[in-house]
């Protein structure tokens, strides 16, 4: 029977330039095993105790180099099945409001990155389950002020 666990963060990095959001997404290098040159956001495993947030604020800061400005739980959960070791995913969502003009410092996990508008994004990343959290943080984070309030851890 699968197992039900938590293993994985990710991270939806996002900046105000000219008053428009624009979203970070990644290129995987084309050396990684799992996924390799799909667009994708922050994302990393959750180490033995270590809360899912305290992962994801340490992902960020590996991948890209970046402090957050404001910091959120995202109302949003994806899910994915891993068959080689039969275990059901549970990947919670975070969000990263950076300040504009700044430029990621890519670790070896990713060749290219590009800042993009929110239709850009959607198109780009490959997993429905992305697809879903960018618009739930583009509803509920960068435009939804109320829910915006809830759910700030920093």
């Amino acid at each position: 029977m699968a197992s039900i666990i938590n293993k994985f963060v990710e991270v939806c990095i996002f900046k105000f330039e000219n008053d428009k959001p624009r979203y970070l997404l990644l290129r995987r290098a084309k050396e990684e095993k799992v996924y390799p040159n799909i667009w994708q956001f922050v994302s990393g495993k959750v180490h033995v105790n270590e809360k899912a947030s305290e992962s994801a604020l340490r992902e960020l800061r590996e991948e890209t180099g970046f402090e957050p400005k404001a910091f959120w739980v995202v109302p949003f959960v994806n899910s994915f099945y891993d068959p080689e070791h039969d275990d059901i995913n549970m990947s919670p969502m975070f969000a990263a409001q950076v300040e504009a003009g700044c430029m990621p410092k890519l670790s070896h996990e990713h060749n290219e990155y590009e800042w993009c508008l929110f239709e850009d994004a959607i198109r780009r990343l490959l997993w429905h389950g992305q697809r879903e959290g960018l618009s739930i943080v583009h509803q509920y984070i960068v435009k939804g002020e109320d829910a915006m309030k809830f759910t700030r851890i920093k």
